[in-house]
């Protein structure tokens, strides 16, 4: 079948949301759609992409961390300001939005079914006062860690279909064939699904909520495996992105927020 877009439709697709446009950029850095055999150069940076992802505190404070790379979505757009510092004895990432958006991203290739457990840090200044990540014109949030998934495109519904193909006609790439956030809200309950705006295959789920641990480190450990089945209904495919965002575009407020190393592993002990 062959979709054709009038220019109104277009033009209404150019205004991607945040979640919208992170999951087109991750998908850069990813492996999705390769369908030839690789030659050797690519081999062995698919070897590598399939290594654990690279530590925050394996660098030096300063700069950013190696094998990631700025997530940026529109010239038009002011970026985040991301650096490595050293915090109580070791490396961390920080981020610094002030009515900006921007991430970093990390080319993976990863089993989930293998290593289903996703263990990551945050620590964050404030929360966003007027962010709402269930309203598109507010979808904003202090820290997010963001996870996009390879899977078969024909399986999209129609309008996705439709979607999918004005991104790719607008930016010249796929996108993931589902996205997976996990966010820090101002009210919504931990544990909340919220679907984004345009498309189901990007789903955020709400890991904290509320004032209550602003200023603190949290550590967390999910199964994204059972999220992502849980989330979408359907086994995962491999995981080829990962990234994390801070940002205060759509709310024009500021915010600064740390990251601390995310890791996959094949169980909740920390083996990886």
């Amino acid at each position: 079948m062959t979709l054709r877009f009038s220019r109104s439709t277009v033009v209404r697709f150019k205004a991607f949301s945040t979640t919208f446009a992170v999951s087109a950029a991750l998908l850069l850095a990813g492996c999705a759609g390769q369908k030839s055999a690789p030659s050797p150069e690519a081999a062995a940076k698919q070897a590598k992409l399939d290594q654990a992802l690279a530590l925050f505190s394996a660098n030096a404070p300063g700069g950013l961390p190696a094998q990631w790379e700025p997530l940026l979505f529109t010239r038009k757009k002011k970026s985040t300001e991301y650096q490595l510092i050293e915090d109580a004895g070791r490396t961390v990432l920080r981020a610094y939005a002030d009515q900006a958006s921007s991430g970093l991203r990390h080319a993976v290739n990863i089993d989930v079914s293998k290593k289903p457990w996703l263990s990551w840090s945050w620590k964050t200044s404030a929360l966003i006062p007027t962010a709402d990540n269930t309203q598109r014109e507010t979808e904003d949030s202090p820290v997010r860690i963001v996870l996009a998934f390879d899977g078969d495109h024909d399986n999209l519904s129609l309008m996705d279909t439709i979607l999918f193909d004005t991104a790719k006609l607008l930016t010249g790439h796929e996108l993931p064939y589902a996205t997976l956030m996990y966010i820090w809200e101002n009210k919504a309950p931990v544990g909340t699904v919220i679907a984004n705006t345009r498309t189901g295959r990007i789903q955020m789920m709400v890991a904290e909520s509320g004032p209550a641990k602003v200023g603190q480190w949290v550590q967390y450990k999910r199964n994204v495996a059972e999220d992502y089945e849980k989330i979408f209904g359907e086994k995962p495919g491999r995981l080829i992105g990962v990234g994390v965002l801070t940002d205060t575009d759509n709310t024009g407020q500021k915010v600064e927020a740390w990251y601390g190393d995310i890791r996959m592993m094949r169980d909740a002990d920390g083996g990886e």
